[in-house]
């Protein structure tokens, strides 16, 4: 960069006073949150994580130096949106991953379920209770994908890593469309906002030597 495109110490300092105040419009709205899912927290975050870049790039550009945030944000894993600004139909994809900890307790569970939905007089629905395949089949065909998140240490299973994007159509799909391969077409410009977890987001992570690692939010809107 040529020194007449630097920007100015002016520009820097005005960066770094951006930074402070997003700093106290964020904790602002940490502080006054209504649960987990406050727009207001998110929104806040957003607007610190783009003042922090702003203020690190005009300090790289004037002074060759660098800060030690590193705030996640949309760019860094979807392209800017590029779909209708008015959809007339939306596409909600979801990946939740799970360990199975405890296969003997996520059979019983199968096994119960299946003794439950056998006719009276009928021997019990088996296969159950013989394998964790057949299990997982039982039991995510009982119970919708919501409350087995929400029951997963009762089925034995310990949560993962979980996505959920919300992409934008012009028109429905027609009926069977995409069955086949539901994930295959995803546009990554048409996503309207998604939402992670992650344990790489927990807070209280620390090091062998006491000191914490920097915390991210649990759950964040890219867009």
């Amino acid at each position: 960069m040529s020194d007449a495109a630097q920007p100015t110490a002016a520009e820097v300092r005005a960066a770094a006073e951006a930074v402070k105040a997003a700093l106290d419009v964020h904790l602002a709205a940490v502080e006054r949150r209504s649960g987990e899912d406050d727009p207001a927290v998110y929104e806040a975050f957003n607007e610190l994580a783009a003042a922090a870049e702003e203020y690190d790039e005009l300090l790289y550009d004037r002074y060759d130096e660098v800060t030690p945030f590193e705030i996640p944000g949309s760019e860094d894993s979807l392209p800017p949106y590029a779909g209708p600004e008015e959809p007339n139909a939306l596409s909600v994809l979801i990946r939740r991953d799970y360990a199975v900890v405890e296969p003997q307790r996520l059979l019983a569970q199968a096994g119960r379920v299946a003794d439950l939905d056998a006719e009276p007089d009928a021997e019990s629905a088996n296969g159950a209770g013989s394998s964790v395949h057949a299990a997982l089949g039982v039991l995510f065909g009982e119970f919708e994908p919501d409350e087995i998140a929400s029951r997963h240490k009762e089925f034995g299973l310990e949560e993962g890593d979980s996505t959920l994007w919300v992409t934008a159509s012009d028109e429905p799909t027609d009926p069977g469309e995409w069955l086949e391969s539901p994930f295959e077409q995803v546009d990554p410009q048409r996503v309207v906002c998604r939402f992670d977890v992650s344990a790489v987001f927990d807070d209280d992570e620390f090091d062998d030597d006491g000191s914490a690692e920097v915390d991210e939010p649990l759950e964040e809107a890219d867009r």
